[in-house]
């Protein structure tokens, strides 16, 4: 099916996956990670190391000098004080609170089937020559429904080729390098943006770093980004891979298989009341919002910065997703009786339950890294290292890109990259003039590219299970170099795309999100 020489991508693959297994779980990487900063919380600060920096007022009218040692965490006092809050470090660890309610909203809608029967729906009525477009469009925004996005786009992309003559294996792959690969980009918000920006949230509040949190903080930008890697899945599918992998195919569903991906009576009938109540919904909400006294206005009577809505967004999408679920599975007949509803939203917390064990280290990490003042002192350092450097603007912004897209490829939990990563370089970038958002949204794309050719990726299994399903009797069996030889070349396309686009962005100055900038 593919090409025989491949011998050294093979061996580099290999030293991929011998490198990633000896990383531990991000559990315990959190857990030496708060080891590390104790010991060099307790060497510093025996040491007396300190920076000294011009600093703003917390008034806004000038510049002061500042002097910052760092603290000894092994002292007394504070290992008392960190027994008696361990619970409240815990509990007010910004990301949790923000995970919890998003899960359960969009777990709920997912456990109702809702999303498979919108995206069968989008995809089986779709132009044969749009499908590969379509399938990335809604493979990109399947993320909305987190993991099991990725592996429904993979599927339903399989079926689709199969049903059209097309290879199938060929669907599973473009559906699962859209899903994968552009993880974070999508046209609706979802949990990745709450989820991310209360990360940021908490790094940028930390070295008081101007900040207003909000889940559209990367929304115009990740709204193209969608599109573009739309298009990305579109070109290598339909002009890069066939060169590779046959494009005919003589495998034909039958028709029991065909009519498992087509919707049922009921599922169109849910999907018809679900979008009126979509759309009422909608209309409630610009109810709230246009008129200049609306209710989700300010008392200034505007959105932006700050308002009931941009603030309270997460409140608007749980009811939102709540109400369409309930009207989706009532009307399917999904939810049988009331007592469903509390359940089905139990089954959608349980996506979330490794989160929130990784959590548990990941939140001290950051409590320590704060209160050590090593984050003050790597911070300024970093940044006149960074003005010593002349690297800044677009050269440090590719840079950080790829720094992250490779550090994906043996750690690819993003939550869990980002809790690393945030307490860096959102404080390093701001000297240079970056807001804390940007430095978001550039991490964002180095997340989300290097997915589908990363050798620890938990969906390997998946994926290489779903090709073999579709592989022909005479079709050597499916491998990693099999599955990486395709997917290599989705990846590559997204990190240029994306490159592209970044650079446009940035030197056309747009804003990437309501109210939301490049520079501070």
């Amino acid at each position: 099916m593919l090409g025989k020489k491949r011998n050294w991508f093979f061996s580099f693959i290999n030293g991929i996956e011998k490198v990633g297994n000896h990383i531990p779980h991000p559990f315990f990487l959190f857990m030496v990670l708060c080891g590390i900063v104790l010991a060099l919380s307790f060497i510093f600060g025996t040491m007396g190391m300190s920076v000294t920096y011009l600093a703003a007022e917390e008034n806004g009218n000038g510049l002061i000098e500042k002097t910052v040692f760092v603290e000894n965490l092994l002292q007394r006092g504070y290992l008392q004080n960190l027994i008696c809050n361990f619970v409240e470090i815990y509990v007010t660890f910004s990301p949790l609170g923000l995970v919890m309610v998003m899960m359960i909203a969009v777990g709920f809608l997912q456990e109702t089937g809702f999303f498979d029967a919108l995206m069968k729906k989008t995809l089986m009525n779709a132009p044969a020559y749009l499908v590969t477009f379509i399938l990335g469009i809604v493979g990109v925004c399947a993320n909305i429904a987190s993991n099991a996005g990725i592996v429904f786009a993979a599927t339903i992309g399989a079926a689709l080729f199969a049903a059209l003559g097309r290879n199938p294996i060929l669907g599973a792959v473009a559906g699962y390098c859209a899903g994968h690969g552009g993880f974070s980009a999508n046209l609706i918000i979802s949990g990745t943006d709450t989820l991310l920006g209360g990360i940021t949230e908490s790094a940028a509040k930390s070295m008081n770093i101007p900040f207003i949190n909000q889940p559209m903080i990367n929304y115009f930008f990740m709204v193209a980004a969608t599109l573009v890697i739309a298009f990305c899945v579109t070109v290598v599918t339909e002009l890069i891979l066939p060169k590779y992998v046959k494009t005919g195919w003589s495998y034909k569903a039958d028709s029991q298989d065909i009519r498992t991906e087509m919707l049922s009576a009921s599922e169109e009938k849910g999907l018809e009341r679900s979008g009126i109540a979509f759309l009422l919904c909608v209309a409630g909400i610009l109810w709230c919002v246009i008129p200049s006294d609306g209710f989700l206005r300010n008392d200034n009577g505007t959105l932006l910065p700050n308002s009931p809505f941009t603030d309270g967004l997460v409140f608007v999408l749980f009811i939102v997703f709540v109400v369409v679920a309930v009207v989706y599975g009532k009307s399917a007949g999904v939810l049988k009786k009331n007592s469903d509803i509390p359940k089905f939203m139990e089954k959608g917390l349980k996506g979330s339950l490794s989160f929130l064990i990784v959590s548990l280290p990941a939140a001290y990490f950051i409590q320590f890294f704060n209160d050590s003042k090593l984050a003050t002192i790597l911070a300024v350092t970093g940044g006149k290292l960074l003005q010593k450097m002349n690297l800044s603007g677009i050269p440090l912004a590719i840079a950080f890109v790829l720094l992250v897209s490779l550090l994906n490829m043996f750690m690819t939990s993003g939550s869990a990259k980002w809790l690393i990563l945030a307490p860096i370089f959102v404080p390093m970038f701001s000297v240079v003039n970056f807001s804390p958002a940007f430095t978001q949204l550039l991490y964002r794309i180095g997340d989300s590219v290097t997915n589908p050719i990363s050798p620890v990726n938990f969906f390997l299994p998946v994926i290489i299970g779903l090709m073999e399903q579709y592989r022909g009797k005479n079709e050597p069996e499916v491998r990693l170099g099999t599955l990486f030889s395709m997917t290599v070349p989705y990846s590559i396309s997204f990190l240029i795309a994306l490159m592209v686009l970044l650079v446009g962005w940035m030197i056309l100055g747009l804003p990437i999100g309501p109210g939301t900038s490049i520079l501070l």
